[in-house]
């Protein structure tokens, strides 16, 4: 997918939210539920993706600018009869 295709999609879906959005007031319960757990979901999924970045980054770079030699990979060779 081109950069182009994928901002018209964007723009798309921001559409398609800004239209739901307005909706929501004369919506059913229901609907306004399923809504919330819908846009929970979503904001669950990027935070739980910040966390695992950051403590990624974290344990590999070392956020102190210190990096971490002991977690080194080694080579192990087999062993020789």
């Amino acid at each position: 997918m081109s950069s182009e295709g994928f901002l018209k999609e964007l723009q798309t879906i921001g559409e398609k939210l800004l239209l739901k959005l307005q909706r929501l007031p004369k919506a059913d319960p229901v609907e306004i539920v399923s809504f919330c757990v819908v846009l929970l979901f979503i904001a669950t999924v990027l935070l739980l993706m910040i966390i695992a970045c950051s403590c990624c980054c974290y344990s590999c770079c070392g956020c102190d600018g210190h990096a971490d030699h002991r977690r080194r990979k080694t080579q192990i060779r087999p062993a020789t009869h």
